[in-house]
């Protein structure tokens, strides 16, 4: 009985980190590199200053609690590929599911905006 106890306990402590885990990624699924190229162009946008620099990085850290990173690149592909012109491109202005990423992303950010700015 008290062997049973102890490896139930075990196995309980090495899931835990485990889990844990599991919702630190969940929470931080956008790369470094997306993050600071969020960063730098909000600062480009709104000014190169340190208080910017703090609200930008609100701003992404909002975003990424909102939208899941594969969402936020499908949206910003979506936004990149509006701005090229021509009429193979009209499916990137057009279509319900191009409008519904841009939507969930422009919600995220109008809610990192009201939070952090």
């Amino acid at each position: 009985m008290r062997r049973a106890a102890v490896f139930l306990a075990m196995a309980a402590l090495a899931a835990a980190p485990a889990g844990a885990q599991s919702v630190a990624e969940r929470l931080n699924d956008y790369p470094t590199e997306a993050r600071a190229d969020y960063v730098f162009a909000c600062m480009a946008a709104n000014g190169q200053t340190r208080e910017m620099l703090r609200k930008c990085s609100c701003s992404v850290d909002h975003v990424a609690a909102i939208l899941p990173y594969d969402d936020y690149v499908e949206a910003e592909t979506v936004l990149s590929m509006q701005q090229v012109g021509g009429e193979r491109m009209s499916i990137f202005r057009t279509t319900q599911m191009a409008k519904n990423y841009v939507a969930a992303l422009r919600r995220a950010q109008a809610e990192a905006e009201i939070l952090c700015f």
